[in-house]
C-alpha cells in the first residue's frame, strides 16, 4: 500500500498551503522524487525554502525554481549567474505554463543576463541563446527597454538600436554619435528601417517570412508600396504608420472589408475618407469608422486593434502598450456608447473604482469578461461569474488575488467538474464530495479544511483521495513530518535526467 501512496502523499504535501518551511525543505531532498521539483516550480514558497532551492546542488531543482511564477523575481536574481546555462535559460524563458501576465525581472537581473560573457559552465548554451529566450519571455518591462539608450554598458546601448523606430530623434542622434564604435556601427546599421531606399535594397535578404515585418513597420519606397498591392500583402501596409497618403486612400477602398476596417481607425485618415467609410456596406467597417474620433494617435490606434475582433474567449497575453494612451482617454472610452470602446477601457488596469463598478454591470458580456481578467478591482462576484460561464479564462482567473475561495458551494452539483472542484474546496461546504467520479473534484474535496481528523485519516489511506488529503491545510504538522518519514525511508530518488 505504501508504494501506491508515497507519490500521492509527497505531491499533496508539496502543495499544502499550510506546510511550514521545515516540511517543504524536506521535500527538496532528492529522495522525495519529482514532488520537490513540482513544488519549486508550481507554488509560492517561504523565503527559507527559496534559499534552500537556490543553494541546491542538483541543477534541476534550481531550474524548477527559475520557472516559478509565484516567487518574487528579485529572489531569483542569483540564478542569473548560475553555473548552469540551462538554469539561466529557464530563468530567462520564464514560467513554463506561459501565463497571460508575466511579472518582469528586476533591472539588475536583466542587465546580468543581457551582458553575460558566456552561457554557463556546462557549455550547453551560448549567452546569445539565453538572451533569445529572454527577448521572447515578456519579462523585460517597457521601462527597461526605454532606458537602454542611456545605459552605461555599450552592449545595452546596442540593444536599444534594435527598435530604432521607437526611439526619439534625440536618442537616435546620440546613438549615431556614441563614443563606442560598436554602438555607432549598430546604430548606423539599424537606421535603415526609416530610409525607404535602404529598405528596398534590404528586402530580398529578409525572404518571404520577413516581408510582413518590412511592409508593416518600415518606411517604404513607392516601388515597395506597389509590391505590397501586387503581392496581396496589404494587411501589414494597412497598419504601417509610414504608409504614404495615396496608399492609405487605396486601402480605404480595398475590396476586403477587413482591410478597410484597419484603415478606418488610422489617425492619419482624412475626413473625407472617414465619412465615406461610415457609409460602408460592412457593419464592422462602419463601426471602425465611428471609432475614428477615438483614434487621434498611434497609441490609441494600437490599443483599439488589441481589442477589435478578439471575441469572448480571447486569451491573448496581457502586456503593456507602448506608448500608452492617457487616463482621460480610457475614461472617455468607459463612458462611450460603443461596446468596443468600453471593452478597451475594461482592459486597462488603471481605471478608477467608480468606472470599474459601472463596467462590472455593463450589458456587454465582453466588457465584463475583460474587466474580470484585467482589472485588480473587478468584484469577486464578477470573477466567479466569468469562471463559471467562460472556461477559457479559468486558468488566468485562478491566479488573481481577488478570486473568491468561499461562497462557491452553490456550484457543487454543477455539470462541469472544474466548477464542482471549486465548490468542493469551499470551507463552508458541509459535506465535501470525496466520492465524486471526477479526480479533480475528489482531490479538492479531500483538501477541504472543514474535514474532521478522522475523515482525513481515512482519506489519506485511500489512493483515490490521498493526494488531496495530504494537501489539506488542517493536517497537523507532526502528521506531515510522519508522512514524509514513511516516504523517505525507502523512497525513490530523482531520476538521473532530473539530477543533471
Amino acid at each position: 500500500m505504501l508504494d501506491s501512496l508515497r507519490e500521492l502523499w509527497l505531491r499533496g504535501l508539496a502543495f499544502n498551503p499550510a506546510a511550514p518551511s521545515d516540511v517543504l525543505i524536506r521535500l527538496v531532498d532528492r529522495a522525495a522524487g519529482e514532488a520537490g521539483l513540482l513544488m519549486c516550480e508550481g507554488r509560492a514558497l517561504p523565503d527559507a525554502v527559496v534559499d534552500a532551492a537556490l543553494r541546491h546542488p542538483v541543477s534541476a531543482v534550481r531550474s524548477a525554481l527559475a520557472r516559478n511564477q509565484y516567487v518574487d523575481p528579485a529572489r531569483l536574481a542569483p540564478l542569473a549567474t548560475d553555473p548552469s546555462g540551462i538554469v539561466r535559460a529557464h530563468l530567462a524563458d520564464g514560467p513554463r505554463s506561459w501565463p497571460r501576465w508575466v511579472r518582469p525581472l528586476p533591472d539588475d537581473t536583466l542587465v546580468t543576463l543581457l551582458t553575460a560573457q558566456d552561457g554557463g559552465e556546462d557549455g550547453r548554451l551560448t549567452a546569445d541563446e539565453i538572451i533569445g529566450e529572454l527577448e521572447s519571455s515578456r519579462q523585460i518591462p517597457l521601462s527597461f527597454r526605454h532606458s537602454l539608450a542611456d545605459r552605461e554598458h555599450p552592449g545595452l546601448r546596442i540593444g536599444a538600436t534594435w527598435d530604432w523606430a521607437s526611439l526619439t530623434p534625440a536618442e537616435r542622434a546620440r546613438l549615431l554619435d556614441d563614443p563606442d564604435p560598436a554602438v555607432r556601427e549598430a546604430a548606423q546599421d539599424r537606421s535603415w528601417v526609416l530610409d525607404p531606399e535602404r529598405v528596398e535594397s534590404r528586402l530580398p535578404s529578409y525572404g518571404p517570412r520577413g516581408k510582413p515585418f518590412v511592409f508593416g513597420t518600415c518606411a517604404l519606397s513607392p516601388a515597395l508600396v506597389e509590391q505590397c498591392f501586387a503581392e496581396g500583402m496589404v494587411g501589414p501596409l494597412a497598419r504601417n504608420r509610414h504608409a504614404p497618403t495615396h496608399a492609405v486612400a487605396r486601402l480605404a477602398r480595398h475590396p476586403e472589408a477587413g482591410i478597410r476596417a484597419l484603415v478606418a481607425t488610422r489617425p492619419d485618415l482624412g475626413p473625407d475618407l472617414v465619412a465615406e467609410l461610415t457609409k460602408d456596406p460592412d457593419d464592422d467597417v462602419r463601426m471602425c469608422a465611428r471609432l475614428h474620433p477615438f483614434s487621434r494617435s498611434w497609441a490609441e490606434y494600437d490599443m483599439l486593434h488589441r481589442i477589435i475582433g478578439h471575441g469572448l474567449d480571447c486569451t491573448c497575453p496581457i502586456t503593456e502598450s507602448d506608448p500608452q494612451p492617457s487616463p482621460d482617454w480610457f475614461a472617455a472610452c468607459a463612458a462611450s456608447g460603443e461596446p468596443v470602446l468600453r471593452r478597451v477601457a475594461a482592459s486597462w488596469s488603471g481605471l478608477s473604482a467608480e468606472l470599474v463598478g459601472a463596467l462590472a454591470r455593463d450589458e456587454d458580456e465582453e466588457v465584463r469578461i475583460r474587466l474580470a481578467c484585467h482589472h485588480p478591482l473587478a468584484p469577486p462576484s464578477l470573477l466567479l461569474d466569468v469562471f463559471v460561464t467562460r472556461p477559457a479564462h479559468r486558468p488566468h482567473l485562478l491566479t488573481l488575488p481577488a478570486f473568491p475561495r468561499t461562497g462557491t458551494s452553490h456550484l457543487i452539483n454543477h455539470p462541469d467538474p472544474q466548477a464542482r472542484a471549486l465548490a468542493a474546496s469551499d470551507p463552508a461546504l458541509p459535506d465535501p464530495p470525496v466520492e465524486d467520479p471526477d479526480e479533480s473534484v475528489r482531490r479538492a474535496a479531500a483538501a477541504n479544511p472543514g474535514l474532521t481528523p478522522q475523515v482525513l485519516e481515512a482519506l489519506l489511506a485511500n489512493p483515490r483521495t490521498a493526494e488531496g488529503a495530504a494537501a489539506n491545510p488542517s493536517l497537523p504538522v507532526p502528521r506531515m513530518h510522519a508522512l514524509i518519514d514513511r516516504c523517505l525511508n525507502d523512497g525513490p530518488t530523482l531520476s538521473t535526467a532530473a539530477q543533471r
